[in-house]
């Protein structure tokens, strides 16, 4: 491939093109790969994404820099006299980002900075936060800043460096690890039981109120029509909230009937896990972006995350339901409502 002053191409009858507001590297580096590789087909598996994302991104940088920089034919892909004048401003910022790694290196490798973590709200609060003192005795110099929240946040958009999710992302470039699964069920308090009794069907529990929590990772809407086909929230709900600790704790001082995940036993609010029929698995998944995984303090975080949800280690994440009842004879580590931040009151008793 020659330049344009190569061919003896006057400066003034150069093609223009906007190359002073490229700003992301991420795509400019795809566009710099197929280049290099001569075909999409190429740049794709040296860049572990499939060809129709390659193209993608490839059109996003064209409607950027406002001009065509291949065409294609059965030969391959070729690039334009406009495309030319792109990959030497490319190659610069190429050069720059060289630098900043190099420059940064040090600071990586000794393991400290902010690592951005986020997590749905009940997970965030019940089971992570309790439990990154572990993280932060091993790495003291890391900042984890731990976002919880329902809205799925979007790795591939640098929205955090590593996401867990309770439904599969559908971005394509991004990393995924399926941690384990949680198992929702109903639950009510001793002090719900002793007043209303416990219902024991889907019939039974019409004659009840509800605490539900309506959140967008939940699908709580479309669940409980699936559940109640033609019943009125408003003849069954006593309570909905968008949080998980607003809900949990309602449902625990006898506010109504409670969706949770199984390990909620072990989260010290006398809640009993009724023998309704309902065994709605949510798969749990971890996404981080390729290149943030390089980075070691996310790497690290990224271990832990994966160990934190090993369902050899706890039961209430295996793929098979298994019932709160037999957790004790299941789990052998450390007493649950420790695990969770629960607050026991055998001592008090």
């Amino acid at each position: 491939m020659h330049s344009l002053a190569e061919r003896g191409v006057p400066l003034a009858e150069r093609p223009k093109t906007n190359v002073s507001g490229l700003s992301d590297w991420d795509t400019a580096r795809i566009f710099l790969e197929v280049v290099r590789s001569g075909s999409f087909r190429s740049a794709a598996e040296r860049l572990s994404l499939s060809i129709n994302a390659v193209r993608r991104r490839i059109d996003d940088f064209e409607r950027q820099t406002g001009t065509t920089l291949f065409t294609r034919d059965v030969h391959g892909t070729h690039l334009t006299d406009e495309g030319a004048l792109v990959v030497s401003a490319v190659e610069r910022m190429e050069a720059a980002t060289f630098d900043v790694l190099r420059a940064s290196d040090s600071m990586a490798n000794a393991l400290s900075g902010e690592v951005r973590v986020a997590v749905t709200e009940g997970l965030g609060t019940f089971w992570l936060a309790p439990r990154l003192v572990e993280f932060q005795q091993a790495y003291p110099k890391i900042l984890v800043d731990l976002h919880c929240a329902m809205r799925s946040a979007d790795v591939s958009r640098h929205e955090a460096d590593v996401a867990i999710h309770l439904s599969r992302p559908s971005a394509l470039d991004i990393k995924l690890v399926r941690l384990g699964r949680m198992h929702l069920m109903f639950w009510a308090s001793e002090k719900y039981i002793e007043k209303h009794g416990a219902p024991r069907s889907a019939a039974e529990l019409i004659k009840h109120r509800l605490v539900l929590q309506f959140a967008d990772q939940l699908a709580a809407k479309e669940s409980f029509e699936s559940f109640f086909p033609g019943v009125s929230e408003r003849d069954l709900l006593v309570m909905k909230t968008n949080v998980s600790s607003a809900n949990y704790w309602a449902v625990a001082n006898g506010a109504g009937i409670g969706v949770f995940p199984s390990y909620a036993i072990a989260l010290g609010g006398k809640l009993i896990p009724l023998e309704v029929e309902l065994n709605r698995p949510l798969d749990i998944w971890l996404s981080y972006h390729p290149g943030s995984g390089r980075i070691p303090r996310v790497r690290h975080m990224i271990d832990w995350l994966i160990e934190a949800f090993n369902p050899a280690r706890f039961p209430w994440f295996k793929e098979e339901f298994v019932h709160p009842h037999e957790f004790k004879h299941s789990y052998m580590g450390e007493p649950l409502t420790q695990l969770f931040g629960g607050f026991s009151t055998e001592e008090q008793r």
